[in-house]
């Protein structure tokens, strides 16, 4: 296994890429993470199965990293972080997502960003609302895609469903144990690597072309969006968020 610059884990398997977030304890995502996800993605090549490091996918954004890096940081990491969505979203060939554990806010954003999710273990969903914080663009419009009409009720009630109830709602393709999730989603990633690269990509692209319509459309909404990102007002509510948790950990 080759370890990253940053935060990612790259391990070649059987003709299938896996990359790993590895930022322990819960891999939650910083600006060395999601910079090392663009770059991780743009050098790989044929199918991919992205996965958590331990016994997390990603439970989010790390929202310490955003109080402490102060407002530049989260100028930055906003910006960087739509990036790393689409890099996973639009990489012309097969991602499959094997969701190890907990895959919350940005963390359910990457597993709607593949083609394929299966999962084993832990809760997933849109948490933003329960933060105070609200949608990048290409993130809502990538679960949108991926959602379908119970985006509305992922984003609004702000809620994690359990591995069954996600089957149930369709937000996961497949259900595996522990053990076999990592090569159950590598078969999967195979099998579909065995399409025609450049007609797998076309389709790709023909899917995404509204999703990147409606970004495009929602560059407005997106300023709105940072500007409430770095408003005091929106600090303070993660500032409170942050030790909510931290209180209820004790």
């Amino acid at each position: 296994m080759a370890k990253s610059e940053f935060t990612m884990d790259v391990e070649p398997l059987n003709g299938v890429t896996i990359a790993r977030f590895d930022h322990p304890p819960v891999n939650a995502l910083d600006l060395a993470l999601v910079d090392d996800v663009v770059a991780t993605m743009r050098n790989i090549e044929g199918p991919v199965v992205i996965t958590g490091a331990g016994k997390c996918f990603s439970a989010g954004v790390d929202l310490r990293a955003i109080l402490d890096g102060g407002r530049e940081y989260t100028d930055r990491f906003i910006t960087a972080l739509s990036s790393a969505f689409l890099a996973v979203f639009d990489h012309p060939a097969p991602v499959v997502a094997a969701i190890n554990g907990h895959a919350i806010a940005g963390g359910c954003v990457f597993a709607m960003a593949a083609d394929v999710r299966v999962m084993s273990a832990g809760t997933i969903g849109l948490t933003e609302l329960a933060v105070g914080v609200p949608f990048p663009v290409s993130a809502l419009e990538i679960c949108r895609y991926a959602m379908g009409a119970s985006v509305a009720r992922a984003t609004l009630q702000g809620r994690t469903l359990d591995v069954q109830a996600a089957s149930a709602r369709g937000w996961i393709d497949e259900v595996a144990g522990r053990e076999e999730l990592i090569s159950h989603a590598v078969a999967i990633a195979r099998a579909l690597g065995e399409h025609s690269p450049s007609a797998y990509a076309a389709t790709k692209d023909q899917l995404h072309r509204p999703v990147h319509a409606a970004i495009d459309a929602g560059a407005d909404m997106d300023a709105q969006a940072r500007t409430s990102w770095l408003a005091d007002e929106t600090r303070g509510r993660i500032a409170a968020f942050v030790d909510t948790l931290a209180r209820d950990r004790r």
